[in-house]
C-alpha cells in the first residue's frame, strides 16, 4: 500500500537518481576536455591558450563535483533528521497565521542555505575566477551583491508567496488560477522593466556615446526596420572580464544593452553582427514565444500542483502536519522529472532559435563578423569547444560553437 513512508523514499530516490545522472553527464563531458579541436574552431586557441582552457574546465569540474556532493549530503541529512519538521515547528511557535508561518519557514531555509553555500561562491569568485584572470569583483561588491540579492528575494519572493498562500486559503484548489494570473503579470512586468528597474540596483547603464559604433548600429536597425532609440552600455567589467549583450523589453521599453567588455573585445562589425543576432530573435518572435511558453508551462505546473497540494500525504512524507508550504516542498521534488523533460524541450527549441537568429544576422548583415565574434567570445571566456553530445543535449540552450560556425559557413 502506498503510504507516507513510501513517498518519503520516492522523494529521496528522485534526489539521488538526479544527482547520479548529473554527475555521470559531467564525467562524460570532462572526458572530452582534451579532445583535439574540430577544424572549424581550431583557430580559436593557440596551444598555450588551449592548455589554459583545459585547466579552467577541469578546475570547474572538480569544484562543481565537490559543491554538488556537499549539497546532496546536506539535503539527504536534512531529510533524514526531519529538518523540515523542525523548521516548521519553529516557525509555528511564533505565529498561527499560515502566511507568516510560510514566510518564516522559507526564510529560514533560504538564509540557512545561503550561509552554507556562500563560502563556495566566494571561493569560485576569488580563487578560481581570479586565478584565470576573469574576476574583477571586489570583496565589498561581492557582499553588497549578496545583501541586495537577499533583500530582493525577501521582498519580491515574500510578496508573491504571501499572495499564493492567501489565494489557497480563500479559494482552495482554485488558487492555481489566481496564482497563474499573478505570475503571468509579474513575468510580463519583469520582461518589460527588468533592465530599467532591477539592473540599475547592481550595474550602471549609460547611453552609448555618439560615434562610429552607434552610427553603424542605427544604420543597421534602420535597414531592417527595427525601431531603436535606446542603446546602453553596462559596466560589466566591474565584476568580470567576460562579455555579453542582450535585448530587453517590448514596445517603447525595448532596449539593447552592451557590456563594456564586449565593446573592448570586439571590433565594430563584430558588435553589429552580435546585435543583428539579437534583433533576429526579436524579428523571429522568439522573445514572444519564450514568454508565452513560460506562462503556459507555469499554468500546467500550477494545475498539477492544485491536484496534489491538498493531499496530506505530501506533508506526512516529511513527518510534519499538513500545510501548504510543506506540500510545496514535496511537490517540487516529485515534479522535478517532468521539469527536466520540459527543460529538455525548451533547450531544444532554444537551440533552433539560435540557428535562426544566426541566419538572420547572416542574411541581413554578414556571417564572417558573427563567426569571428563568437570565436573571440569563446576564447576570452575559455569556453569548452569539445563538449560531449549527451551533455549538450541535456544542458545547452545554445548550439556548440562548432555547430554555429558550420551553420553560418553552410549558408554562404
Amino acid at each position: 500500500m502506498f503510504n507516507a513512508q513510501s513517498l518519503f523514499y520516492i522523494l529521496i530516490a528522485i534526489i539521488i537518481v538526479n544527482f547520479i545522472f548529473d554527475k555521470l553527464l559531467s564525467f562524460l563531458n570532462a572526458k572530452h576536455f582534451a579532445d583535439a579541436l574540430p577544424e572549424e574552431v581550431a583557430d580559436v586557441y593557440d596551444e598555450e591558450e588551449y592548455n589554459k582552457s583545459q585547466l579552467y574546465k577541469m578546475e570547474n569540474f572538480k569544484f562543481g563535483s565537490i559543491t554538488s556532493t556537499f549539497s546532496i549530503i546536506l539535503t539527504i541529512t536534512f531529510f533524514l533528521l526531519d529538518g523540515f519538521r523542525i523548521v516548521d515547528e519553529y516557525a509555528r511557535s511564533f505565529s498561527s497565521n499560515s502566511i507568516l508561518i510560510s514566510l518564516m519557514f522559507f526564510g529560514i531555509i533560504m538564509i540557512g542555505s545561503d550561509i552554507l553555500t556562500t563560502p563556495f561562491s566566494y571561493y569560485k569568485t576569488f580563487v578560481i575566477e581570479e586565478k584565470f584572470g576573469f574576476n574583477k569583483t571586489t570583496k565589498k561588491l561581492f557582499w553588497l551583491d549578496k545583501l541586495k540579492g537577499l533583500l530582493m528575494t525577501a521582498f519580491i519572493g515574500g510578496a508573491i508567496l504571501s499572495l499564493i498562500v492567501w489565494f489557497y486559503n480563500i479559494t482552495g484548489i482554485l488558487f492555481w488560477v489566481y496564482t497563474w494570473v499573478l505570475i503571468a503579470v509579474v513575468t510580463l512586468f519583469m520582461n518589460m522593466f527588468y533592465s530599467t528597474l532591477i539592473v540599475p540596483l547592481f550595474n550602471k547603464q549609460t547611453p552609448l556615446e555618439d560615434g562610429g559604433l552607434k552610427s553603424q548600429i542605427e544604420t543597421f536597425a534602420s535597414k531592417v526596420g527595427f525601431k531603436l532609440d535606446k542603446i546602453f552600455v553596462i559596466d560589466g567589467s566591474k565584476r568580470s572580464t567576460k562579455a555579453n549583450a542582450y535585448f530587453a523589453g517590448f514596445g517603447k521599453t525595448k532596449r539593447i544593452v552592451l557590456y563594456d567588455t564586449l565593446i573592448n573585445d570586439l571590433n565594430t562589425d563584430e558588435i553589429v553582427a552580435v546585435l543583428a543576432h539579437e534583433v533576429g530573435h526579436y524579428k523571429r518572435k522568439h522573445t514572444i514565444f519564450n514568454l508565452i511558453a513560460s506562462i503556459i508551462l507555469t499554468g500546467l505546473t500550477l494545475f498539477i500542483l492544485s491536484l496534489l497540494i491538498s493531499n496530506p500525504l505530501l506533508s506526512e512524507a516529511l513527518n510534519t502536519q499538513h500545510s501548504f508550504h510543506i506540500g510545496l516542498i514535496a511537490f517540487g521534488i516529485l515534479y522535478s522529472p517532468i521539469s527536466e523533460i520540459t527543460g529538455l524541450i525548451m533547450n531544444y527549441i532554444s537551440r533552433i532559435f539560435e540557428y535562426q537568429a544566426d541566419n538572420y544576422a547572416k542574411e541581413h548583415f554578414a556571417s564572417e563578423p558573427l563567426i569571428t565574434s563568437l570565436k573571440k567570445l569563446s576564447k576570452n571566456s575559455l569556453s569548452n569547444l569539445t563538449p560531449h553530445k549527451a551533455y549538450v543535449f541535456m544542458h545547452y540552450s545554445h548550439p556548440t560553437l562548432r555547430e554555429r560556425v558550420v551553420n553560418l559557413m553552410d549558408k554562404n
